[in-house]
């Protein structure tokens, strides 16, 4: 059985802790944690144990680091001297390379992993590459537990992953940036905020069911909900006209822009 450490105790620390406990995975999981509170909240749970006692890692065969990008060189630092070269390291922080982790614990075997929020409710999706050193076996075990939190997709460089953050990393801010401003518009039209939630909500399922269930291009159904003269065509032809889709695409220029910032940090 393997010996699972999730360093972090987080919305995606834990929703991966969650996910393995849930899971039929082989594996026993523990989280590391800082905060007090946090802990007594986890514990309070009765499924994942957590704690701050570093010695755990020792005994650990597979380190989740899920922790923010910023704090990386000061938690390197403290749980070096805890680490051996037989232990397999995860991690989820954005933009913090695989040869930056490699230096800063002195482990070879290292696989990068990009999530997102949906994971919490086992819809995420999930992006990931291994260091030149994780085996077949390993890198297949590391899929395993990441399709726990929904699908996954092996990327085949570090590049490739950080461009992938534009899309479904950071991809559900920009959806419920959308969600937002229709919400919005619901209630300026006289709706509750309640049957805005539920029309926007059931509106955005609805689509994303009818375009994963059918393999016509995003442009046909635009074509197929709309007619000449009609409402939709209105509200379509004035995002055109203002350009809506093109500066979308820039929003996630800067996005990807910013990840590759960060891994130069």
């Amino acid at each position: 059985m393997k010996k699972i450490t999730i360093l972090g105790g987080g919305n995606m620390g834990f929703t991966y802790a969650a996910s393995i406990y849930k899971s039929d995975l082989e594996a026993a999981i523990q989280i590391l944690e800082n905060a007090p509170e946090r802990i007594e909240e986890i514990n309070a749970l009765n499924t994942v144990m957590a704690g701050n006692d570093l010695e755990v890692l020792k005994d650990t065969d597979v380190l989740f680091l899920a922790v923010k990008p910023q704090v990386a060189p000061e938690v390197f630092q403290n749980i070096k001297p805890y680490l051996n070269q037989k232990q397999l390291v995860v991690s989820i922080m954005a933009g913090v390379s695989i040869e930056t982790i490699q230096k800063g614990l002195g482990l070879d075997r290292v696989v990068r992993a990009m999530p997102n929020l949906p994971a919490q409710v086992k819809l995420g999706m999930t992006t990931y590459v291994g260091s030149s050193g994780v085996g077949q076996e390993e890198l297949a075990f590391i899929a395993s537990v990441l399709g726990a939190t929904g699908k996954i997709a092996e990327v085949p460089s570090e590049e490739q992953l950080d461009r992938s953050i534009g899309i479904s990393g950071s991809g559900p801010g920009f959806v419920f940036y959308f969600m937002d401003a229709m919400e919005k518009s619901a209630m300026d039209l006289g709706f509750s905020s309640a049957a805005a939630k539920t029309m926007v909500a059931q509106t955005f399922e609805g689509a994303v069911a009818l375009y994963k269930q059918n393999s016509i291009s995003l442009e046909s159904w635009m074509g197929r909900v709309s007619s000449k003269g009609g409402t939709t065509i209105a509200g379509l032809d004035y995002f055109e006209e203002k350009q809506v889709g093109k500066e979308i695409q820039k929003g996630i220029q800067v996005c990807v822009s910013r990840a590759f910032e960060l891994g130069e940090k």
